[in-house]
């Protein structure tokens, strides 16, 4: 039998099981990040401030694909913390520059073992979380390029 709809009903949607994945992923990372006080999207800020130490507004937009006004009451929240310290740039006041702190610094080694307790609860196997990493950063890079040529 022929439906018309099909392509309307909710298992036939990639986007379903993304959103479904993204929002219990996000769940299982809670009581490992709440020992850090720290929320998931503060969590990946941190990330990219251990990594590069020290950013631009504009870059830790790009990398996290988050816009301005979900940044900034997360930049003044981890400010207010201790782990980031945000200065406007001398050469041009339009560029905040966030610095990670010493004590955000210290906050890494506190967060060494999340990604392994993550790893752990999602039960998968290196083949199927490198296949699923790099089918979900060709879908984020695609999307990255096209809104670059805009």
């Amino acid at each position: 039998m022929n439906d018309k709809y099909a392509a309307l009903r909710l298992k036939n949607q990639l986007c379903f099981p993304l959103y479904a994945v993204s929002n219990m992923v996000t769940r299982k990372y809670k009581p490992f990040l709440d020992k850090l006080d720290l929320t998931y999207t503060q969590y990946i800020v941190m990330m990219v401030l251990w990594e590069e130490k020290q950013v631009n507004e504009k870059f830790l937009c790009e990398a996290l694909c988050l816009k301005t006004n979900t940044l900034t009451p997360l930049l003044k929240k981890l400010e207010e913390k201790g782990y980031v310290k945000k200065d406007r740039d001398k050469s041009d006041e339009r560029n905040l520059v966030i610095t990670l702190t010493e004590e955000g610094e210290r906050l890494r080694d506190k967060a060494l073992n999340v990604p392994e307790c993550i790893a752990r609860e999602l039960n998968l196997t290196q083949e199927e979380a490198s296949a699923l990493y790099k089918t979900l950063y060709k879908i984020l890079d695609e999307e990255r390029e096209r809104e670059q040529k805009l």
